[in-house]
């Protein structure tokens, strides 16, 4: 897989990027990231400008449809894309079904939100895919970007030690994950549930069914209703 992150502020990513599961996955060789810069795609003023006043006036300032025209279009003379997405409070909720179908992808495209938005047109005739990772707003995409990218590339097979571990996550099968324990089995007076030191594979494997299912029903009913 390879993903192409556009950014009024690059700088933001560097550091996660170095150090997260997706430099594993870039070492491994099964997943790059790579962060482009919108400002080198400015070509109509010295400045280099990405942002202007919004028209009819209002607060705050609107990214630039020509900086972000000119930066797709040189990406996808390089390759060709699946998806271009864009980070959007109002976009379809990020969810780790959405995660499972976009890890299947082979080359992807991320543009930051920044500032008050983005130029409308970008949207109706650029973007394929708007997504937000929750109702809020933030300063700007660069943190949905990250969470996207890293939520996706973990799927990957390869990516992760052990495959299955993210093969049992939460949401995987619209459940939550139940709870899990390690060394020691005894601290203080908090012991670890005895189903679990057994060895009975069966009786765990239920009694973990049965948690996954109380959890889902006390902290996300909504996913029982499916």
């Amino acid at each position: 897989m390879h993903i192409d992150i556009i950014s009024a502020v690059p700088e933001l990513l560097d550091s996660f990027f170095l150090h997260s599961i997706v430099q594993r996955a870039s070492e491994k060789q099964i997943a790059t990231v790579r962060i482009i810069a919108l400002r080198d795609y400015a070509l109509l003023n010295k400045q280099r400008q990405i942002d202007d006043y919004p028209y009819g006036g209002g607060a705050g300032m609107v990214l630039r449809i020509e900086p972000v025209y000119n930066c797709i279009a040189a990406l996808k003379q390089e390759r060709a894309y699946d998806e271009v997405i864009y980070t959007s409070p109002d976009g379809e909720p990020l969810t780790q079904r959405r995660c499972n179908q976009l890890s299947t992808l082979q080359n992807i495209i991320i543009l930051c939100g920044h500032y008050k938005g983005i130029d409308e047109r970008i949207r109706e005739h650029l973007i394929t895919r708007e997504i937000s990772i929750g109702d809020y707003v933030m300063s700007g995409g660069e943190l949905a970007a990250a969470v996207i990218s890293d939520s996706i590339i973990r799927l990957i097979p390869g990516v992760l030690g052990d495959e299955q571990s993210a093969l049992s996550d939460s949401f995987q099968d619209d459940l939550i994950a139940p709870p899990v324990y390690t060394r020691p089995a005894a601290f203080n007076t908090w012991t670890v549930p005895d189903v679990l030191l057994s060895g009975h594979a069966a009786d765990i494997e239920q009694w973990r069914m049965a948690q996954s299912i109380e959890r889902t029903r006390l902290r996300r009913p909504h996913l029982l209703k499916k």
